[in-house]
């Protein structure tokens, strides 16, 4: 196995230990290959959600850019949305599951068709 199996798999152990919801393994999988190598860095394979300026970073490169979503208060909701399931007290809240969440929050697995 290699290292970003290895990481899909923390990933979808995530979704199901902390989030509660079982992975679609395919959609999970194309998600944290269009996070591209950041899912081997440290500091950018996670999302700190206590820095403003990362939440907006989410907002405006992956909800609007990758999504094709439009800026709207519910974009910044959802992303609070999404931080509640994983846990505000979770310390490594990894970008491709936040990511993952957003996708299915907004029905938009087609992007990743």
């Amino acid at each position: 196995m290699g290292k970003r199996d290895e990481l899909i798999q923390k990933y979808a152990d995530d979704l199901r230990n902390k989030c509660g919801m079982e992975p679609d393994m395919d959609l999970l999988t194309k998600v944290t290959i269009g996070c591209g190598p950041s899912i081997y860095d440290a500091d950018a394979s996670t999302v700190a959600a206590t820095q403003e300026g990362e939440l907006e970073t989410v907002k405006n490169n992956f909800l609007i850019k990758k999504l094709d979503l439009s800026d709207g208060p519910e974009l910044m909701e959802a992303i609070n949305k999404a931080i509640d399931t994983y846990g505000r007290s979770e310390r490594n809240k990894y970008r491709a599951v936040i990511y993952y969440m957003l996708v299915k929050h907004f029905g938009k697995e087609s992007v990743y068709g």
